[in-house]
């Protein structure tokens, strides 16, 4: 814990919360690109 605090002061409260919310959003990203992805052949399925 004294880590993550010494890390904020040092480079500051907005930064850690981006770094924090760019991490959980990674692997939601990646999931709609994957879907972005598959989508042609989805549609392509259908017709």
């Amino acid at each position: 814990m004294e880590e993550i605090i010494s890390f904020i002061s040092q480079v500051g409260f907005p930064i850690v919360v981006t770094l924090y919310l760019l991490y959980r959003i990674e692997s939601k990203l990646a999931a709609v690109v994957q879907s972005i992805q598959e989508l042609p052949n989805r549609m392509n399925a259908r017709s």
